[in-house]
């Protein structure tokens, strides 16, 4: 479902999606109430969702559709100047973030990512995003009791996730088969009680098991 309050931008997002075989647009929306009613009643498996929108923003359209069970995956779409309301976006259960500039073939891809479970952070705005979080933020607190329930190896994983790498980024990084990385980012997102990698590279932050710069807090004994 493609959800943008101008109709020729919708359009265009709705026209390359929709020439995919393996993609089909199921609605459009305006707004977010509209979405909100649409994801109800279409199931869709993924919402590209606007921030600003009159009437129901796309945040709090995000917590609602969200919220529904199946939940659709929502991926949202900003621009430079929204980071803060993406930092929101994520904290209601979106699964990424996309420049709205993005070339087809970035939309197409991303879209296909979320899609299969898995989220996304666009890299240009990932370090943007974190550093004004940041910089309104209360010292960090020590890591969670959540945290210490994680392996040596997969507080390691975290570490990477949150600096924005791959599976088989990590794979190489420790030496291990990417199979094995898979197998610890189950783990850690079960035992942590988190949806996908977005969240995980969230909580790095907000516990403070990784600082703005991608510095690593030492493991609290």
């Amino acid at each position: 479902m493609v959800v943008d309050d101008q109709a020729v931008v919708r359009a265009g997002f709705a026209a390359i999606v929709d020439a995919e075989p393996d993609l089909t647009v199921v609605g459009e929306a305006g707004d977010g109430a509209t979405a909100v009613e649409l994801a109800t009643r279409e199931a869709p498996d993924l919402v590209l969702m606007d921030i600003r929108m009159p009437g129901m923003d796309g945040l709090t359209a995000t917590r609602f559709i969200t919220a529904l069970r199946p939940g659709p995956r929502v991926l949202v779409l900003t621009t430079f100047d929204l980071d803060a309301y993406v930092y929101e976006a994520l904290r209601a259960g979106a699964s990424g973030f996309l420049l709205k500039d993005a070339q087809p073939e970035e939309l197409l891809s991303a879209l296909r990512v979320v899609a299969s479970g898995e989220g996304i952070l666009a890299p240009a705005v990932t370090r943007r995003l974190i550093d004004t979080f940041a910089q309104g933020a209360p010292p960090p607190p020590a890591v969670t009791g959540a945290l210490g329930q994680l392996t040596p190896r997969e507080r390691e994983v975290l570490l990477h996730i949150a600096a924005g790498l791959a599976n088989a980024e990590i794979a190489d990084a420790l030496g291990v088969t990417t199979g094995t990385v898979k197998t610890h980012v189950n783990a850690l997102l079960t035992k942590l009680g988190l949806r996908d990698r977005v969240q995980a590279t969230i909580l790095a932050y907000e516990t403070g098991l990784i600082r703005p710069g991608g510095t690593p807090v030492p493991p609290v004994h």
